[in-house]
């Protein structure tokens, strides 16, 4: 279990940090937990991505230039960024729009994506999720896009609503009805950009 709560925090993460510490404290729950689509790197590509902006929001910089200037050392992710804010017209959004971007590696892929957003109703609503991956020699592009489209729209539904409910110790949240999965009508336009 170790590995999982680690991954993606130690032997992923392309950011040139001199002295930083990566360390989780596991937690007995009495609910059962299995694994999510994409084990530690899920939740830990969030993990890093969050703190490094918050990191150039207090340095006051562009979250991009940011992240540039840690990459020196990992020309093959400062490519995928660049394909992906380049495509997905980082700093160019419509007005009373807003941008953000995230930058990640598992299992040999390198993603790097840039969603824009709007606030509607006081909720959030993704419009538009560019990303581009570099994931070594590609035999099937479509099928590379259609993986990373999925990604987006579980990781989207995991965001907005999805969630499992218990009550007096028993699960409530019984099927589909109860799920609140991505409905169409909300999933974003998701562009996909295969480096090769």
């Amino acid at each position: 279990v170790q590995d999982f709560g680690m991954e993606g925090l130690l032997d992923s993460c392309p950011y040139t940090i001199e002295d930083h510490l990566v360390d989780y404290v596991p937690v007995e729950t009495p609910v059962p937990i299995g694994f999510w689509r994409s084990v530690g790197y899920s939740h830990n590509a969030f993990f890093i991505e969050g703190f490094v902006d918050e990191l150039a929001h207090a340095a006051k910089v562009d979250p991009v230039d940011f992240r540039r200037a840690m990459l020196g050392s990992a020309p093959r992710y400062l490519a995928v960024l660049e394909r992906a804010v380049a495509e997905g017209g980082w700093g160019k959004a419509p007005a009373g729009r807003f941008q953000g971007v995230a930058l990640h590696e598992a299992f040999g892929s390198i993603v790097a994506e840039v969603a824009e957003i709007s606030i509607d109703g006081g909720r959030p609503r993704v419009h538009r999720v560019t990303a581009a991956v570099d994931c070594g020699p590609v035999v099937n592009p479509g099928i590379v896009k259609t993986q990373i489209m999925g990604g987006v729209i579980y990781g989207l539904s995991a965001a907005m609503g999805e969630k499992i409910t218990l009550e007096q110790g028993r699960v409530v949240t019984t099927n589909f009805q109860h799920y609140p999965l991505l409905r169409m009508v909300d999933a974003p336009e998701v562009d996909v950009h295969v480096i090769d």
